[in-house]
């Protein structure tokens, strides 16, 4: 009993050390700073005490000796701990301390709203012309004269036409993405700010955000391009003069009008089906609304682990000049690259197969052009008028819905690939946006957490290059497999399909660069103490204490054995490269008493 007094003596001692501190430091002028009690909270956010008053004997009031033996009723030592924490943590962030980007929710509405008309006008063309010209029938645009148009206002139509089309896509994937991420916070399955979207899937087969659905959006997505290819085609008027004009092709258009309609109602049963905290693509608003609503509890003395280093045993750790790089932070981002490199692989042996064909039937009387590939026959956008292309061919000479559908099919087998890849390659871009944004913290204007949802994509380069590339290289493919669908009268007559070599050729060395540009940013390590998150939440959590709307991160306290490093809403000094990091003061005198709690529980 007398070693079990004495404990208890120097237990009361730290806890008034420790109120003292508290009492004593800036966060306890704020009115939202909660009172300190030697009771567990299970809620901090929920159960909010008093606010404190300056020091007197009321603090020492407390300090009864009854409330020595609170102690005993923690349920686990690590209650004090994460109840201080979350103290501090509060009385730094105030009670906005999130933003739910309601303005985000408008753009994405707005969006989502003009993707819908977008894809009514497509139905309503693509049936007003079924009706009036029959299945084959297209809709004429009387654009030029004879002779006067060529193949190349065709593509670049059809280049125009994949901009809009992944225009509302983008849209409808945003607000796919903010639902389909707040459905897997509230399964406590989310790590990341930024997931594969039709790859990752909430729980339950009937839930909008499950496997089922996403399934189908990633064929609806599919089908979206690859109608997009076949819209545009030439139309030959001969009743009163010999003009030719582009036309819109009524199938395609229909198929891409329902396949877009259906992408919006996917995406709307989604949002209606869960509660979103925030709508900002920001981490730090998707982590401080986690933190507020207890969907993530953050660590107290991980100042200075990265996301990496997750399963590393033992908190203390020591600046590193070097950081980690995405590939090893993000278990997906390895998936990504490797299967961009297997598309520029496939579309490799693509070409190589084309000029295999083309090699063994070229003497034949087949669809095979005499016409070798060389430097004069070599071009970005094909001349099929004059013929000088090497190419390989099939002609459907009586078309109908059965071969409409054949070859619908057949474009979207070959071009499902690239679809999925290049979203996936939205993954990789998404992180690095994130963790650029984290690195701000430490530069002189410091780290905004609201973003714009807009503006990241025409000022982040990764972003900017993501966005240009998927309609470019939607649009290569189309030149590199086509389909000639020729109408007489504004009634398709035959369909074309052919493959043609310099272009294949063409868009693998796009895929080449692309694929290398995106693997050079997966493996780029960032250079500075300050530990990198990729937009981990669980990382974020503990390495943010203090919320405001612009932080900067770096050095707060010395302490022995352990400084601490942390966000304040001013700048901070530099960590020291010498020291160790492991969390605040409070943080160690509360470890410092839960190891004296359990020499008592021993004696």
């Amino acid at each position: 009993m007398v070693v079990s007094n004495n404990v208890w003596a120097e237990d009361a001692a730290l806890i008034l050390r420790l109120n003292q501190r508290i009492d004593s430091s800036p966060l306890a002028s704020s009115p939202s700073f909660p009172e300190l009690s030697p009771f567990p909270i299970s809620n901090p956010f929920v159960h909010k005490m008093p606010p404190m008053a300056a020091p007197s004997t009321a603090t020492e009031e407390r300090l009864h000796l009854s409330s020595l033996f609170a102690y005993d009723a923690l349920p686990n030592h690590q209650d004090l701990d994460s109840m201080t924490y979350n103290a501090k943590f509060t009385a730094g962030t105030g009670t906005d301390f999130y933003d739910c980007s309601l303005t985000s929710r408008r753009y994405a509405l707005v969006g989502v709203a003009c993707s819908s008309i977008f894809g009514y006008a497509c139905f309503a063309t693509g049936i007003v012309t079924l009706a009036n010209h029959g299945v084959m029938g297209v809709t004429h645009m009387h654009l030029q004269p004879m002779y006067s148009i060529d193949s190349q206002l065709v593509e670049i139509l059809a280049l125009a036409f994949n901009l809009i089309v992944t225009l509302c896509t983008e849209s409808i994937g945003f607000v796919h993405d903010i639902s389909l991420r707040s459905a897997l916070a509230s399964e406590s399955r989310l790590r990341f700010n930024t997931n594969l979207r039709l790859l990752t899937a909430a729980r339950g087969w009937r839930n909008p955000n499950g496997a089922l659905l996403n399934s189908i959006s990633a064929i609806l997505l599919i089908i979206s391009y690859s109608s997009a290819s076949l819209v545009f085609c030439l139309d030959f008027q001969w009743v009163f003069t010999e003009d030719e004009s582009v036309a819109l092709a009524g199938l395609p258009l229909l198929i891409l009008g329902v396949a877009l309609l259906l992408q919006v109602m996917i995406a709307l049963s989604g949002m209606r089906a869960v509660k979103i905290l925030t709508w900002s693509s920001s981490p730090f608003d998707l982590t401080a609304a986690l933190v507020h609503h207890t969907q993530l509890t953050p660590a107290t003395s991980r100042c200075m682990r990265c996301v990496s280093a997750l399963e590393v045993f033992g908190d203390p750790a020591r600046p590193s000049e070097i950081q980690p790089s995405a590939w090893h932070a993000h278990p997906s981002i390895r998936k990504v690259v490797i299967s961009l490199w297997g598309i520029v692989a496939a579309c490799a042996g693509w070409a190589v197969l084309i000029m295999y064909l083309w090699g063994k039937y070229a003497d034949s009387n087949t669809g095979v052009t005499p016409v070798p590939l060389t430097t004069q026959t070599w071009s970005f956008i094909p001349n099929l008028q004059n013929g000088l292309v090497n190419r390989i061919e099939y002609v459907v000479p009586k078309i109908g819905i059965q071969w409409w559908i054949l070859v619908f099919v057949n474009v979207a087998i070959v071009q499902g690939p690239l679809t999925p890849g290049l979203h996936c390659s939205e993954l990789i871009a998404n992180v690095i946006r994130d963790e650029r944004q984290w690195r701000c913290a430490t530069r002189r204007k410091g780290l905004k957490t609201a973003t714009n949802p807009v503006k990241p994509i025409f000022t982040h380069p990764i972003c900017l290059v993501l966005f240009v590339a998927k309609p470019f290289l939607h649009w290569m493919f189309g030149l590199s497999f086509y389909v000639s669908n020729t109408a007489e009268e504004e009634q398709e007559m035959q369909l074309a399909v052919g493959m043609l070599t310099a272009q294949i050729w063409n868009l693998c060395i796009a895929l080449l660069i692309f694929a290398c540009f995106f693997t050079f940013v997966a493996l780029r390590r960032p250079r500075g103490p300050q530990p990198a998150a990729y937009g981990h939440v669980q990382t974020l959590a503990n390495l943010v204490d203090e919320w405001s709307p612009v932080m900067w991160w770096g050095h707060k306290e010395d302490g022995i054995p352990y400084c601490h490093a942390g966000t304040s809403d001013h700048p901070l000094p530099d960590v020291k490269m010498d020291c160790v990091y492991a969390g605040s003061d409070a943080g160690a005198l509360a470890s410092e008493f839960r190891k004296r709690g359990a020499i008592s529980t021993s004696g």
